[in-house]
């Protein structure tokens, strides 16, 4: 099957600052949905390289990629280049970390960030072209992309999670496609991935932050 193109820059790149879109842009977009589904600007970053980016992320700009994505910076954003400088002067302690580990993907990158309250895993795919895959939170195995509106819920698990977070997304007329739950054991932290159709949530995404139990809430469109 021929593959399709949703737009004319997903054949001729993104625009970004940097020498690869696979170790630049990617890297920066990665960063970004970190942020996104953290909410609030880490103290502390370990960032775990793997493969091709252990090899090669201080030379293609990875490095500061990565960190400008997490303090919210586009690829094009002209700010990239001092990223870890600004990060600095905002007091966040930053750690790259090559690994020898094999990956399911060789530009493959584990972000973990935390404050003294919470902390979070993902891992992150630059899987070329700018374009990007989040294979992992906090230790779950998923697939986030970028082309499908998802939300993407960290909670606690207990009676009547997925109830409430159905009748929210029903009483906003907002139409599940497909929803994925996994949790590590009875009782802990739990994981929902929910498809939808709609790109435009509105009020939805604050409203789900505001239910308890639930820890982090994103929406990717």
């Amino acid at each position: 099957m021929a593959q399709r193109y949703h737009s004319v820059f997903d054949i001729i790149g993104p625009v970004m600052v940097g020498p690869s879109s696979s170790h630049t842009a990617g890297a920066a977009r990665i960063g970004k949905v970190v942020q996104k589904i953290f909410g609030a600007t880490p103290a502390k970053v370990d960032i775990f390289l793997y493969e091709s980016f252990a090899k090669t992320y201080r030379g293609h700009g990875t490095d500061i990629a990565l960190v400008g994505g997490l303090l919210g910076m586009d690829p094009a954003d002209e700010r990239l280049a001092d990223s870890i400088e600004i990060a600095k002067e905002l007091g966040i302690e930053i750690n790259f970390i090559p690994t020898n580990e094999k990956a399911e993907h060789p530009n493959s990158v584990k972000l973990v960030v935390s404050t003294p309250e919470k902390s979070l895993s993902v891992v992150g795919i630059s899987i070329g072209g700018g374009k990007i895959q989040i294979s992992e939170v906090n230790g779950f195995k998923i697939q986030l992309e970028e082309n499908q509106p998802t939300f993407l819920i960290v909670h606690q698990d207990v009676p009547g999670m997925i109830a409430q977070v159905s009748n929210i997304l029903a009483e906003k007329a907002i139409n599940i496609g497909t929803m994925t739950v996994s949790r590590e054991s009875k009782g802990q932290q739990a994981i929902m991935m929910i498809e939808v159709d709609q790109y435009e949530v509105g009020e939805t995404l604050a409203e789900l932050k505001q239910v308890e139990h639930i820890k982090q809430a994103s929406f990717f469109k």
